[in-house]
């Protein structure tokens, strides 16, 4: 245990030096060059969490019902034109999303046997319960839903995550809660409006071809005809009505799905939005303008005719320009959310509220004096306690927290008011590897060793119990980063952090440093205060 080759030496001032130079600039400010500057270089300080720094916090609730609702008369609708395309005579559809079923009746018994087939090309998830010989029900199974819930989810998170992104905005969290919620916590953003806006903006981006021959009837009769829908234009008049209204096809030829790129630009002095299709809206888009040419193609965005241009010609390459009455501000912010993709469902703010930065300010200052007040105690306990051995904890102490710091920095993580819990509970802990050894230390001296021999004794007897506590407290530290959420994640990860660095530093930093004070100075008595042995001899 008190050889100590080259290659440790060399090793531990290498990763002294590292922390250092990860940890100043949380003293000394940032000095990363520029944008281009490596990620893993030091030059960058922790960023501050929402507790600290100041911020928005969102809490929104996805509507995975409406999901389910609209998977069900999908059903219904693809179900229709199976038994259809069979010649079977159906009727009295009806979908009911509480009881996640769809029911309809057939005219004729005979067709019970083509109606099955067609269930089963169109809808082979679903269970099907016949009620009498001409009514059937079909039932979305319940592991179907949490299926699609979590595809759901799954999605918005992401969708979420793209737009708060694609903001600017600095270190957002954004995760999961329960089954159907999101939080969102944007350190630094003092205003929710334009978040909001821009979570709660749908952007699905649809084409459908335009009929103006029989759009005038349709709005006579506020009835569309089979396979059309009136829809409204984007553009409303001063008391909120659509200015225009449009009959487009049900049947939608391309989607914002297959969108890989959409910026606002300019045409003719006007914001217009271009956008580029992967190479399947490519080929579909090129195919309906090819198709119709002189007809006309709707760019639907949310359920309202953005434009409705004539189709010249066939528009092969799979890029095309969406214009309409776009202010620039607007021409980008739906760039944005076209680029980010649309939401699955509609969100619902559940809790929204905003930390002032003075709070922040006034939770790092009592971090900061609770950690410099632990540290003095633990600096003046250890040096009175244990003399020269004392000032060598101390000493492995202060690099213990510069490396806690450094990592913190260097893996980019964002500090929080538990993290800064986490740090002043290892203030306490790092010391504690150095209290076992150096009292093993002085029970061998007790025991007439010399001092060769009892620091030998003291760090190789002690090395098991230090292993055995801190594994322990590891293993928590990993399970409360596992199940747990937010602050307590941030608490884990200092703590864990933590718990390495400290056992680095008293089993590495601190043994160099004795070793080097016995090899120079071979001192016959070491600076710990021996307890005397037991007298195990008795009275004649």
């Amino acid at each position: 245990m008190l050889q100590f080759p080259v290659w440790k030496k060399v090793l531990i001032a290498v990763i002294a030096v590292l922390g250092v130079l990860y940890a100043l600039p949380n003293v000394t400010g940032k000095w990363a060059p520029s944008d281009d500057y490596p990620t893993w270089a030091p030059g960058k300080p922790m960023s501050l969490g929402l507790d600290l720094r100041g911020g928005a916090h969102m809490l929104v609730q996805v509507r995975t019902q409406d999901v389910v609702k609209e998977r069900l008369g999908a059903t219904a609708d693809g179900l229709r034109i199976e038994l259809r395309n069979a010649k079977v005579r159906a009727s009295s559809f009806e979908s009911d999303p509480d009881t996640l079923t769809i029911s309809f009746s057939i005219r004729n018994v005979e067709d019970a046997d083509a109606t099955r087939q067609a269930i089963r090309d169109a809808a082979p998830e679903y269970d099907l319960t016949p009620l009498g010989d001409t009514r059937f029900r079909l039932t979305l199974p319940e592991d179907e839903v949490r299926a699609l819930n979590d595809r759901t989810m799954a999605q918005s998170l992401e969708v979420v995550t793209r737009r708060v992104n694609a903001m600017g905005l600095t270190e957002p969290t954004i995760q999961r809660q329960g089954l159907d919620r999101i939080l969102i916590q944007v350190p630094g953003l003092e205003d929710t409006a334009a978040l909001k806006q821009i979570l709660n903006a749908q952007a699905r981006l649809t084409f459908h071809l335009v009929d103006f021959d029989k759009l005038p009837s349709a709005i006579q009769t506020n009835r569309a005809p089979p396979g059309y829908e009136l829809m409204p234009s984007i553009e409303e008049n001063a008391d909120g009505t659509p200015e225009r209204m449009y009959l487009v096809t049900k049947q939608v030829f391309v989607s914002g799905e297959n969108l890989t790129n959409a910026q606002a630009t300019f045409q003719q002095g006007q914001p217009v939005i271009s956008f580029s299709f992967d190479s399947v809206g490519a080929q579909r888009f090129g195919k309906v303008t090819q198709e119709n040419v002189g007809g006309f193609l709707a760019a639907v965005l949310d359920g309202k005719v953005v434009s409705a241009p004539r189709i010249q010609t066939a528009i092969l390459g799979g890029n095309g320009v969406i214009t309409g009455s776009f202010t620039l501000m607007k021409a980008q912010e739906t760039a944005l959310l076209l680029r980010a993709g649309a939401l699955p469902a509609q969100m619902d703010t559940i809790e929204e509220r905003t930390v002032g930065p003075g709070l922040g300010q006034d939770s790092i200052d009592a971090g900061s004096l609770a950690s410099l007040i632990g540290l003095i105690a633990v600096v003046v306990f250890m040096a009175a306690y244990y003399g020269r051995f004392g000032i060598y904890a101390n000493i492995a102490l202060l690099l213990n927290l510069t490396l806690i710091i450094g990592l913190l920095s260097a893996l980019g993580a964002t500090l929080t008011l538990p993290g800064i819990a986490g740090i002043v509970l290892t203030v306490g802990m790092a010391v504690d590897a150095n209290v076992l050894i150096f009292e093993r230390i002085r029970e061998e001296t007790g025991l007439g060793r010399t001092v060769m021999n009892a620091v030998e004794a003291g760090y190789s007897r002690a090395l098991t119990t230090i292993v055995d506590s801190n594994l322990t407290t590891l293993i928590a530290a990993v399970l409360l980063y596992s199940f747990g959420a937010g602050p307590i994640r941030g608490f884990a990860v200092t703590l864990a952090i933590g718990i390495v660095t400290s056992m680095f530093t008293a089993i590495m930093v601190t043994r160099l440093f004795v070793v080097m004070y016995i090899r120079s100075k071979r001192p016959d008595v070491l600076p710990i205060a021996a307890k005397p042995a037991k007298s195990t001899s008795g009275e004649a």
